[in-house]
C-alpha cells in the first residue's frame, strides 16, 4: 500500500471508530497541513488544537488565521495558564535559562489539559523528520496525566518530505510563508532557526540543544 492510502485508510478507519472524541494537533507545518486535509475528508468538523504559546512568528500566526477562515476550521486555541507577560514576570524569560521548563510550562501542559475531552489524538509526526521519532508507529496508546489512555495516531508515518510537499502542491495546499526564508522545522520564535544540519530538519530548534519541545518524547505510553 502506498503512503497516502495506507494514511487515509488509517484515518478513515480511527475516525469511523472513535466518532466526536477525536481532535487533531496542528502546529500550522506542512504535514499538519496534509494530515488536516486528509481528516476532514471523513470528519469536516474535527476540532484543531493549536498551541498559543506566546512567542510564535507573526507569520506563523497570521497563517493560521487565514488558513481558519479559507477552510472554516473548528479551531481551538490552548493556552498556558500565566499570559506571557506574567509568566515572564514570575519565571524570567525561560526560553533562555531553562527552554524545557518553558516548553513544559507552554505547550507540554496545555496540550495535555486540551486532550482530556478526547479518546483519539491526530498528529502530523513523520519518521524521517527526527533520529527521535524514528521508531514512530501509526497508531500508538497514549495514557494522559488523568491516568486515562487514549489513540495516537500518527497517519503520515512513513511519510517522506517529497510526499508532503506532494500532496501539498496537489491540494493546492499554500505553506507557511517561513518556509521559504529557509526554516525547516517551525516552532516558537526565539527557538526556531535554519537547520545547523541540512540533513536533520529539526536541528534549528532549541540552538541545536535539543530536538523535541516534550510533547512526543515524554508521552505515558500505555
Amino acid at each position: 500500500m502506498n503512503p497516502l492510502d495506507e494514511a487515509r485508510n488509517t484515518l478513515q478507519t480511527a475516525l469511523s471508530r472513535h466518532g466526536e472524541r477525536a481532535c487533531l494537533t496542528c502546529s500550522f507545518q506542512a504535514e499538519d497541513m496534509a494530515v488536516l486535509h486528509l481528516a476532514r475528508q471523513f470528519a469536516p468538523q474535527l476540532p484543531v488544537l493549536f498551541l498559543e504559546t506566546g512567542y510564535h512568528f507573526p507569520e506563523t500566526l497570521a497563517y493560521r488565521d487565514d488558513m481558519a477562515r479559507r477552510w472554516g476550521l473548528r479551531l481551538v486555541n490552548l493556552q498556558a495558564e500565566l499570559p506571557r507577560a506574567q509568566h515572564e514576570a514570575r519565571f524570567g524569560i525561560l526560553h533562555q535559562t531553562d527552554p524545557a521548563a518553558c516548553c513544559r510550562m507552554r505547550k507540554v501542559e496545555p496540550l495535555l489539559k486540551g486532550l482530556e475531552p478526547f479518546d483519539l489524538w491526530i498528529t502530523g509526526l513523520r519518521r524521517e523528520q527526527s533520529p527521535t521519532r524514528r521508531h514512530l508507529q501509526l497508531e500508538e496508546g497514549h495514557t494522559l496525566p488523568s491516568g486515562r489512555v487514549i489513540v495516537k495516531l500518527n497517519p503520515l508515518a512513513a511519510w517522506a518530505w517529497k510526499d508532503v510537499l506532494a500532496y501539498c502542491v496537489a491540494n493546492d495546499i499554500p505553506l507557511l510563508p517561513l518556509y521559504a526564508k529557509g526554516y525547516t522545522s517551525i516552532g516558537c520564535a526565539p527557538c526556531t532557526a535554519k537547520p545547523l544540519d541540512p540533513a536533520n530538519p529539526r536541528s534549528g530548534r532549541w540552538g541545536g540543544a535539543k530536538l523535541e519541545c516534550g510533547i512526543h518524547t515524554f508521552d505515558r505510553e500505555a
